[in-house]
C-alpha cells in the first residue's frame, strides 16, 4: 500500500529540475524523464502541477524549498555525502548526490530492476536481497534521521494478450509492487517504517532513455530509493550549527 505520513518533512529536489509547467508541458516523455529520473515522480508532483502523479500526492511538495540556514545545510550535506560513500559499497547500486532547490543536499539511488526481478515479477531475488540487506543495514540503519522515497519504473513492453492501455495498466501496478516489494524487505532489515514516507510506482511514465533500443529499456526499468533530510535532521543541524 502506498503510503504518505501527513507530517511533513522537507524533500530537496535538484535545482536544475525546477522547469515551470509550460515547458514541461511542451517536453516529450523521454525529456521529462530527464527530469522526473533525478528527482522522482511523486515529489516533483508539488512543483510541477498535476502533471505527476496525482494531484494531491504530495504533502511533503508543501515545504519544497523551505529554508535551511547555511550552516546546517552544510552538516546536512556531509552527512548525505557519507550516505552515499556508503551506499556504494552496495552491489548493484548506483548512488548520486544531488542539490536541491535551497542548496541542500540529498541521496539518489538506484537499483537495476532487472537485477532485483525476473521478467514480469515483483518476488525479489536471492541477489536482491543481498544487496537490499546490506543496504538497509550500512545505509538506512545508521541514518535513521533521514526520510525515504521509494519509486519503481518500468519500460513500456506490452503485455501477451494485452491492449496498450492494459499493458500500461499492468506496467503501473507491476512497478508499485516492485517498490513495495522493496520498502517491506527493507523494513524487515532494520529500516524504520515511519522513516519510509513515501512508496510510488509509475509504470512506464517518466522513461530516463529511449524505450525503441535495448539499453534504454534496462536504464527504464529501474527502482529510485531517495534519502533526504527528516524535519528532526533539519531540527538537529540548526542546532548543532548555531
Amino acid at each position: 500500500m502506498t503510503k504518505v505520513f501527513k507530517n511533513i518533512t522537507l524533500f530537496l529536489v535538484a535545482a536544475s529540475l525546477l522547469v515551470s509547467c509550460e515547458a514541461y508541458n511542451n517536453s516529450n516523455k523521454t525529456q521529462r524523464g530527464a527530469v522526473i529520473g533525478a528527482a522522482g515522480g511523486a515529489i516533483l508532483g508539488a512543483i510541477l502541477g498535476n502533471n505527476v502523479g496525482s494531484g494531491g500526492n504530495s504533502e511533503l511538495g508543501a515545504v519544497i524549498g523551505t529554508a535551511v540556514g547555511g550552516g546546517a545545510g552544510v552538516i546536512i550535506g556531509n552527512r548525505m555525502d557519507k550516505a552515499k560513500a556508503a551506499a556504494e559499497q552496495v552491489a548493484n547500486a548506483k548512488a548520486e548526490v544531488l542539490e536541491g532547490q535551497n542548496g541542500v543536499k540529498y541521496v539518489k539511488v538506484t537499483f537495476d530492476s532487472g537485477i532485483l526481478f525476473a521478467t514480469g515479477n515483483s518476488q525479489l531475488s536471492p541477489s536482491a536481497k543481498s544487496s537490499l540487506s546490506k543496504f538497509a543495514k550500512e545505509v538506512l540503519v545508521p541514518n535513521s534521521d533521514m526520510d525515504v522515497s521509494i519509486m519503481g519504473y518500468t519500460d513500456n513492453a506490452g503485455w501477451r494478450n494485452s491492449t496498450a492501455e492494459e499493458s500500461k495498466a499492468k506496467n503501473q501496478q507491476l512497478s508499485l509492487q516492485r517498490a513495495e516489494s522493496v520498502s517491506s524487505f527493507l523494513q524487515s532489515k532494520g529500516a524504520k517504517y515511519t522513516q519510509i514516507r513515501e512508496v510510488k510506482g509509475y509504470g512506464e511514465e517518466f522513461p530516463v532513455a529511449d524505450n525503441n533500443t535495448a539499453a534504454g529499456k534496462r536504464d527504464n526499468r529501474r527502482v529510485e530509493v531517495y534519502l533526504y533530510a527528516s524535519q528532526q535532521m533539519i531540527q538537529n543541524a540548526e542546532a548543532q550549527a548555531k
